[in-house]
């Protein structure tokens, strides 16, 4: 899914989680969604009833899927290193931030304010700018 709907996005969480709580085989980004939903326990209850929250906007507080969305884009950004160098870049957020998730917290807002940068200004997201951002973040000097 290149360019998921709201409801593909949603569904996939929903299904990754039924399927791993039913024991049953999980197929291709179900994977990554399920280590996304098993470092969020948080979340399990919403995930656990569908129904109620498969329609639900978040318009006035944090939106979960949109979270265990961007930890999903960074997971597969870090896989390929894609921008390139985002996975250097990374390694040392993690060492100044001692844990992987904290770190991925902090590489989200990265790449959330990328994102909605590009969109506010109707423009490709700036790699150049993100990966700055993670510098920054990581410690490193500026890079500009």
């Amino acid at each position: 899914m290149f360019d998921p709907s709201r409801e593909q996005v949603r569904e996939t969480f929903f299904t990754a989680w039924r399927k791993y709580r039913a024991a049953e085989l999980l197929v291709g980004i179900e994977t990554i969604a399920l280590d996304v939903i098993l470092a969020h326990p948080e979340y399990h209850a919403l995930l656990n009833d569908p129904e109620r929250y498969r329609e639900k906007d978040y318009v006035d507080e944090a939106n979960p899927f949109l979270h265990l969305s961007l930890h999903m884009a960074l997971e597969e950004q870090l896989s390929i290193d894609q921008p390139p160098g985002i996975a250097e870049h990374f390694r040392a957020l993690v060492q100044r931030r001692g844990q992987r998730h904290d770190a991925l917290h902090e590489a989200i807002e990265c790449l959330a304010e990328t994102v909605w940068r590009a969109q506010r200004d109707g423009a490709p997201p700036d790699a150049a700018a993100y990966l700055e951002c993670l510098a920054r973040r990581g410690g490193a000097k500026k890079s500009r």
